[in-house]
């Protein structure tokens, strides 16, 4: 009997994963909705396997080449041409051998009468959820064409937006590299020598405080590197790990929301993805239980997708959406005010994107303020690392040069 693995929300909104035993996709769905899990993906375990044994290459797919591929299908099917056809022809297109082999086999699915969003949901690491789910909504409404056009311009507008964040992030993380590369290099081969000078050659004794402790920190740099180089990688794979699990990353992504400057620019960005994302689920027509579920897992930051996931089990006892996003504290005023007016008047889509513009602005003026900020910033920090370690080499030459002018 085939096996399915499968991701779900259970009662009280947390995520589960798990496999399930059952006949067809469809008797597995039944069994886990019995068990209460609102289920987000759900594949055959077995298909998986095969492609492994096969030897299929990994689809390397980018934002932007899924979004070109996208408005390439959707102006496809608006024209007429069949979708298995325009898919083939996508196919033989693909750069990508791992994506190229993804299309051939959903071509094969759709071939033996498969529906797309089905044949596409066997292949998570090309097609997330939002994109079947959005396929799925296109199929049931005839509107498949149109909605592919409206995830272009999402996939589109989310890998600007990335965009934003990566240009902001490399000055800084480039800068920091630099200087702690820099003081390394100082500390193991520059300071050694004046160390060498100061006390075999010119066998000083009065030596300053600072100097001292640059001294220590030097030697044990050089000879104790059996020590402190597996104690630091061993330090970055256990922060690695314990971010990787469910209670270290939300509380990495409360210490980033905490951050002074970047804190304000990460919540933005999550802000924005929710919005983009919750309205064009919804000008799609995907239900909104299953929209909260997609757009938690997208805004890229664990404090957010828990008070989303709360949200939607209040709605299912009968609440307002406005409501409990107010009360995580994680939604600003203007938000939870503007969701509240669409719901009651029925146009929370467009109050939604409206939201979503305001943030990517919002974002943008940040990126901008934060890059004049960085600049100076990193000059001074490499101005106290590299000006502190020069200062501590000329202390006992100042210091030799006020003993030799007292004389």
């Amino acid at each position: 009997m085939p096996e399915f693995k499968y991701t779900g929300r259970d009662k009280s909104g947390k995520t589960v994963n798990g496999t399930i035993t059952a006949e067809t996709e469809a008797d597995a769905k039944e069994a886990l909705r019995k068990r209460n899990i609102a289920i987000l993906s759900i594949s055959e375990k077995v298909k998986k396997q095969l492609f492994k044994r096969t030897g299929a290459p990994r689809a390397r797919v980018r934002a932007k080449e899924l979004a070109v591929f996208t408005r390439q299908l959707s102006t496809m099917i608006s024209a007429g041409i069949p979708m298995l056809e325009s898919v083939e022809v996508l196919a033989d297109q693909a750069d990508d051998p791992g994506f190229k082999h993804a299309l051939e086999s959903i071509c094969e699915e759709v071939r033996s009468g498969t529906d797309f969003s089905e044949a596409i949901s066997h292949h998570p690491d090309v097609f997330k959820d939002l994109y079947v789910n959005m396929v799925r909504a296109g199929e049931t409404s005839g509107k498949l064409d149109e909605i592919l056009n409206r995830l272009a311009e999402y996939l589109e507008a989310t890998e600007a937006l990335r965009q934003e964040i990566k240009s902001a992030m490399t000055y800084p993380a480039v800068s920091l590299t630099m200087i702690v590369l820099i003081a390394g290099f100082l500390m193991i081969f520059i300071v050694p020598r004046f160390q060498d000078m100061f006390i075999k050659q010119l066998r000083m004794t009065n030596i300053p405080l600072p100097t001292k402790v640059m001294f220590s920190l030097s030697d044990f740099m050089r000879n104790e590197i059996r020590i402190w180089v597996p104690a630091l990688a061993g330090i970055v794979i256990l922060l690695f790990a314990f971010t990787r699990g469910s209670k270290g990353s939300y509380i990495k992504d409360m210490l980033m929301l905490k951050l002074p400057v970047l804190g304000t620019l990460f919540h933005k960005v999550a802000l924005s993805r929710f919005a983009r994302t919750f309205a064009t689920l919804l000008q799609s027509g995907v239900p909104i239980l299953a929209t909260l579920d997609i757009v938690a897992t997208t805004t890229g930051n664990k404090v957010l997708e828990e008070a989303i996931a709360s949200a939607s089990k209040n709605i299912q006892e009968g609440d307002p959406l406005a409501v409990p996003l107010a009360k995580s504290g994680m939604f600003p005023k203007m938000v939870t005010r503007m969701i509240s007016i669409g719901e009651r008047s029925g146009a929370l889509e467009t109050l939604l994107e409206k939201i979503s513009d305001f943030y990517d602005i919002e974002v943008k003026t940040t990126v901008k303020q934060l890059t004049s900020l960085i600049e100076p910033l990193m000059i001074a920090i490499m101005g106290v690392f590299v000006g502190g370690i020069v200062m501590a080499v000329f202390l006992p030459i100042f210091s030799m040069a006020g003993s030799v002018g007292k004389r």
